[in-house]
């Protein structure tokens, strides 16, 4: 809007400057408005929304981030890892295989969330699944990369599946995690980086392993694992089934470690462990 630069003081005028002042007034105003909204919207897209609240171990509370992500799959092949399964629901899995008790989990390696449900839940889910009580069956999904940009979950997932060929996923999953960078930053997109943190898992790093990675092998696997989470109506990341109870929901949403391995143990109750 181009404004009048008379300055007289005549009354025809100071009108004129009382209704040019009105109207810068309300376009500063309008502009102001614009730019809060698009400020939260972008705050939204980063953060993702609250939808609900799963206690961890010392009272530690994990927020479950919201789904999104692009929500499309691209025509890539989809190569099959090591005893991953296959079908509507790709997952890899952890544990016994005639374990009685399954704990599903849908996870994304860039999810704070996650990590907070892994640092809370992991020494009770090996002593599960070491003992055969428990096999656990990972889905990995990229909602971060859809809601804050990026490529580190859809990066580190490869390298993840990439570790189950050499029979390592549940070691080097532990590693990421350990090792989560802000979600804001999108770290995990550099393949050197993942290779770095795979030299802490004992004879994971070999010529198979890093071709893996910076191919991307199993890009395609991933994306599926995602289109699968879109299309079952998730409510976000971690979601986490123990025999197909959704865990959110029992114990009005504070199940604890101390609650998995009590559950698990009842299911089991006069059963054998299962072996590998």
């Amino acid at each position: 809007m181009r404004l009048h630069p008379s300055v007289s003081l005549s009354r025809g005028v100071s009108q004129n400057h009382d209704k040019t002042s009105s109207a810068r007034e309300r376009l500063q105003a309008q502009r102001a408005k614009e730019k809060s909204r698009t400020r939260r919207i972008r705050q939204a897209i980063v953060a993702g929304s609250v939808v609900a609240v799963l206690a961890v171990a010392g009272g530690i509370a994990v927020w479950v981030s919201s789904g999104g992500g692009s929500g499309s799959v691209a025509d890539n092949e989809i190569v099959l890892p090591k005893q991953a399964s296959d079908g509507d629901k790709p997952a890899i899995p952890v544990g016994a295989a005639k374990a009685r008790s399954t704990l599903v989990v849908w996870e994304d390696f860039r999810c704070p969330a996650c990590q907070q449900f892994e640092t809370g839940f992991r020494p009770v889910i090996h002593e599960l699944e070491d003992s055969g009580q428990l096999r656990t069956e990972y889905h990995l999904a990229t909602l971060i990369d859809g809601n804050a940009g990026g490529k580190g979950s859809l990066t580190a997932a490869n390298a993840a599946l990439c570790a189950q060929d050499a029979a390592k996923f549940r070691d080097f999953h532990d590693v990421l995690y350990s090792h989560q960078p802000p979600e804001q930053q999108d770290r995990f997109s550099d393949k050197k980086y993942l290779i770095q943190l795979a030299g802490k898992v004992q004879g994971l790093v070999t010529p198979r392993f890093t071709k893996c990675v910076n191919d991307g092998t199993y890009n395609g696997f991933v994306k599926k694992s995602h289109a699968a989470f879109t299309e079952a109506g998730f409510r976000g990341t971690p979601t986490v089934l123990l025999n197909g109870k959704d865990l959110a929901d029992e114990k009005n949403g504070q199940v604890t470690p101390a609650h998995l391995k009590q559950m698990v143990q009842e299911a089991n109750k006069g059963k054998q462990p299962g072996t590998s």
